[in-house]
């Protein structure tokens, strides 16, 4: 059943996906909320440009899920809220998962579900439920067929970075990618390295495992489109970009723009006509 499910999610002809995440409201950060206001109306403006998928909230999914047909994206689905992410970090952190989240996948027809593998500096604690979180998930995932996607984010210092800035470093990536997938990972959803052409090693490290790429923080056109071709030439499986799509000005386009990308091995000078 997970491999019935899996179809569901990766292209059938180039078995890549393009997941775009719009979970975001999820962790009570208000600059997150940027662009997602109207949450149904950047659902409808997705869909019409045809992801794979399109990563939501138990309470957010029904916006997705309610339009007819079976052409619409996958539902992956988000299973874990946090406090993580602020630029002055609350008293007490955790990273907390919803009450039978395979179950509630189910019922909302969710083709994944995803949780948080964090690594924070000076936060054990904080690693620590998240592993608990997975530890729970993967036997239900696996008694209903239910793909996992964990995805491992290695932070850096709070008082460097201020809130939600990821540590590119690879070797603080690959341990972590390389213990979500010894936890039971379908699907690894890992952020880009600092040296971009280095990928590949993620790649490796998770073996047979898919790994789709994060997109972090807003950039440029040129630099979304080139690093995405970049990285799909090292062997990725996809991507799971949120900012970069749904803040663009023509959400539709960047999305019509990558997925000829992941799915095509389209160049990034051909797709620019997308973005006009």
């Amino acid at each position: 059943m997970r491999e019935f499910r899996l179809k569901r999610l990766f292209n059938s002809q180039s078995g890549n996906c393009f997941d775009v995440a719009i979970d975001h409201g999820f962790f009570n950060e208000y600059p997150f909320l940027e662009s997602i206001e109207n949450i149904n109306k950047v659902v409808d403006t997705l869909i019409s440009a045809r992801p794979d998928a399109i990563q939501l909230t138990v309470g957010q999914a029904h916006y997705l899920q309610r339009i007819p047909g079976r052409e619409k994206p996958s539902l992956v689905l988000r299973t874990d809220v946090a406090n993580v992410y602020g630029k002055k970090l609350p008293r007490k952190l955790f990273s907390l998962m919803i009450d039978n989240p395979v179950e509630q996948a189910l019922k909302l027809d969710a083709a994944c579900v995803v949780v948080n593998l964090f690594s924070i500096p000076d936060e054990p604690e904080v690693m620590e439920d998240c592993i608990k979180n997975i530890l729970r998930i993967k036997p239900e995932a696996e008694r209903y067929g239910m793909p996992l996607m964990i995805e491992p984010l290695v932070f850096r210092p709070n008082s460097e970075a201020g809130g939600y800035m990821v540590d590119g470093d690879l070797s603080k990536i690959l341990p972590l990618v390389r213990q979500g997938v010894e936890l039971g990972a379908d699907i690894i959803k890992a952020d880009p390295t600092d040296q971009i052409e280095d990928y590949y090693k993620v790649v490796e490290i998770a073996g047979e495992i898919p790994v789709l790429v994060r997109g972090g923080g807003k950039t440029s056109d040129q630099d979304i489109l080139e690093r995405t071709y970049n990285l799909m030439q090292q062997g990725v499986r996809g991507i799971v970009y949120g900012r970069n799509v749904i803040q663009h000005r023509n959400p539709r386009g960047i999305t019509r723009a990558l997925m000829d990308i992941v799915h095509k091995k389209a160049k990034p000078e051909n797709v620019v006509d997308f973005l006009s």
